[in-house]
């Protein structure tokens, strides 16, 4: 009887388990359908394949064959043009323009500021949250209008706040009354099945 070899994706991803960043790309791949060995690593004793790999010895890390990546916002724009359906980005350059720019917004403004969140300066971690806090206070009302942000198809934009939302009671963040749309948008986001798959057992327990 012939035997049949195992056949191993051919992707990597290395990712810690209560890394947002890493989060975010492991909602990409399960909203894709995106066969990958997920590697969870600890960031004080990371594997040593992943030091040779990635001259920054962060996460995520994603390995497809002879490519290495490691910006977690280049690795979800890459999953989605490697596989373009469903397509989490628009086709047309204005709104893929636009696209870009409220993802850098986010990675700029919000994901920026996450390390200072955990930083033993009281005075940082409540600037931190305050720049979260007020920022989504201000773009709430954007969520009322659709089912997702600014369209009713579920994209990166979304891929990349899900789990900043799904960590603002670790973070001790506190939303006022009035950006409840963004809460309610939260809830859509988290009844999805490709984010509860992408869940790590620890984000499973941080999260709201």
């Amino acid at each position: 009887m012939a035997t049949v070899a195992t056949r191993r994706p051919v992707m990597t991803l290395y990712s810690e388990d209560v890394c947002p960043l890493s989060h975010r790309v492991r909602i990409v791949l399960e909203e894709k359908s995106i066969t990958a060995d997920i590697i969870n690593v600890d960031k004080n004793n990371l594997p040593e394949d992943l030091i040779d790999l990635n001259p920054y010895s962060s996460v995520p890390t994603l390995v497809d064959r002879d490519l290495v990546l490691y910006n977690s916002q280049i690795i979800v724009e890459y999953l989605d043009e490697r596989y373009p359906h469903p397509p989490l980005m628009p086709v047309d350059p204005v709104s893929r323009a636009r696209s870009r720019m409220m993802l850098h917004r986010v990675e700029l403004d919000w994901y920026g500021v996450l390390d200072n969140l955990t930083s033993n300066s009281s005075a940082k971690s409540a600037a931190a949250r305050k720049t979260i806090q007020d920022g989504l206070t201000l773009i709430a009302p954007i969520f009322e209008k659709k089912t997702y942000f600014m369209s009713d198809d579920f994209s990166l934009i979304d891929c990349s706040l899900a789990p900043l939302l799904w960590r603002l009671s670790h973070y001790n963040i506190k939303l006022p009354a009035q950006a409840k749309p963004v809460l309610e948008y939260a809830e859509r986001l988290f009844a999805r099945e490709s984010f509860q798959t992408s869940l790590t057992e620890i984000e499973k327990e941080i999260g709201n």
